[in-house]
């Protein structure tokens, strides 16, 4: 909560539900991994505040951590929008129809009130600029579906084991990337693929950037030629999973989408991106994308921010849930993972069932008031230390969400086995047929391979 809210003003507990199902969320993560690999224990809130602590964000109300996106008051809402590129910017004339002189962020608060939310948002989709409505509080009100569809691309197999798996990672930023760091330390084996053209972004943090990757293989492939993109088809080939963030035409372009592949037996093919296969044209990062889920804090009624780009390190532990779940069950799947519904699984995250909290400021810190232990916690600010450690035992305590069986995950994946990607093997049906499968607990960085759409300033912090 400490990178929730205004800098001026007490931290945020709005979104203390989400964090508790977080921590649902890895307790799951960690019986999968310890079942078929090695176990992998993480604290919450440092995964969350990895980034933020590496760069020494903080808490910035209506504009995010980060500094690339903005919560912008509208005629009928609030619309986040992300200019975190030169041509995000340089498209904002055309976003407004009409030339400005000045910021190109004073241009859009002035005109925001003769636009709808949702018409700036569609107007800015088709620009390519990231932008999201935030929905209102009914619609958030309906529990959301696990975050990810599962569809069958090839058989199983008997090996279930995550230790020895080649993970082949052409992802970038932070979502992908940490779920490669997960399935690492469970026991695979990860090889970052990236283009002599298009490093990854996250390497201008360099701690940052080693805290995602240590541990694994790097190989730099020329995706612009012949023998780069049959060295990469080859490699894809060897893979027991692929990770890609990419908009879906990218890999088309490149003659490697997964629905135009032959896939082995076992292959896991994870696609992570804003909106879902579904939207391909759809660009998101993290933080437009958790406003789009309705993930937000609340500032006397007014939406801010959410953490630093929360729906990335949330998207990457589901998304490392999802390839785990999927291996245990034998694999075979192609798994359609959105940072959007993401953010929806938590921001409808069931209330706190101990309360009232109340933060107050005390002893030159903020601290929350919490009746259940009967004392007060300080609110910690994002401070170096390694999230690969047991979670802390008060995060069992709280809500349903809280007790998930990690089965229930588990036997949605399974379920996959009679729902395909068309065109892939002889194992396959029809993809449309897929559906999202629900649990008790649950009810993802668009920034991979010569993807004009990716954008290098995309991560999360705390909430």
């Amino acid at each position: 909560m400490a990178l929730t809210g205004h800098p001026e003003a007490a931290p945020d507990l709005s979104p203390a539900p989400a964090f508790t199902l977080l921590g649902a969320a890895l307790r799951a993560l960690s019986w999968v991994t310890g079942e078929i690999g090695s176990r992998v224990d993480l604290e919450p809130g440092a995964v969350l505040t990895a980034r933020a602590e590496e760069g020494g964000l903080r808490r910035a109300g209506r504009r995010s951590a980060g500094g690339a996106s903005r919560l912008v008051r509208m005629a009928d809402g609030w619309c986040a929008l992300t200019l975190g590129r030169r041509d995000d910017i340089e498209a904002v004339p055309a976003l407004l129809g009409r030339v400005f002189e000045g910021d190109a962020w004073v241009a859009i608060e002035a005109a925001a009130a003769g636009f709808g939310s949702r018409v700036l948002a569609e107007r800015a989709r088709l620009l390519g600029i990231p932008a999201a409505a935030l929905p209102d509080r009914d619609a958030r009100l309906r529990r959301t579906p696990l975050p990810w569809k599962v569809s069958r691309i090839a058989a199983p197999v008997t090996d279930r084991s995550l230790r020895g798996l080649v993970v082949v990672d052409l992802t970038s930023m932070w979502a992908g990337p940490l779920c490669g760091r997960i399935l690492g330390a469970a026991g695979a084996h990860v090889i970052k693929v990236e283009s002599p053209h298009r490093p990854d972004g996250a390497r201008a943090n360099p701690g940052f950037f080693v805290w995602l990757h240590a541990g694994q293989e790097f190989r730099t492939v020329d995706f612009r030629t012949s023998a780069g993109r049959t060295a990469l088809a080859r490699l894809l080939d060897s893979a027991d999973v692929v990770l890609e963030a990419s908009r879906p035409r990218a890999l088309a372009q490149l003659g490697l989408a997964p629905e135009d592949r032959t896939h082995r037996d076992g292959q896991i093919w994870l696609s992570l991106t804003g909106y879902g296969r579904s939207e391909p044209l759809r660009v998101a990062f993290g933080d437009d994308a958790a406003v789009a889920g309705g993930l937000v804090g609340r500032h006397h009624g007014d939406p801010v921010f959410c953490a630093d780009a929360i729906a990335d390190p949330l998207s990457g532990v589901c998304a490392a849930l999802a390839v785990a779940s999927a291996r245990r069950s034998g694999g075979g799947v192609l798994i359609d993972l959105s940072m959007r519904d993401t953010a929806a699984a938590f921001a409808t995250a069931p209330p706190l069932t101990h309360g009232p909290h109340t933060v107050r400021y005390h002893d030159s810190t903020w601290v929350v008031e919490c009746p259940l232990a009967q004392g007060h916690h300080p609110v910690r600010e994002p401070e170096p230390r390694s999230p690969w450690c047991t979670p802390c035992p008060a995060d069992t305590q709280g809500t349903n969400a809280a007790r998930t069986n990690p089965r229930d995950i588990d036997d949605a994946n399974a379920h996959a086995h009679s729902t395909n990607a068309p065109g892939t093997n002889p194992h396959s049906t029809n993809a449309a047929s897929t559906n999202r499968h629900s649990t008790s607990a649950l009810s993802t960085d668009p920034h991979s391979i010569d993807d004009t759409g990716s954008n290098p300033h995309s991560g999360m912090a705390s909430a």
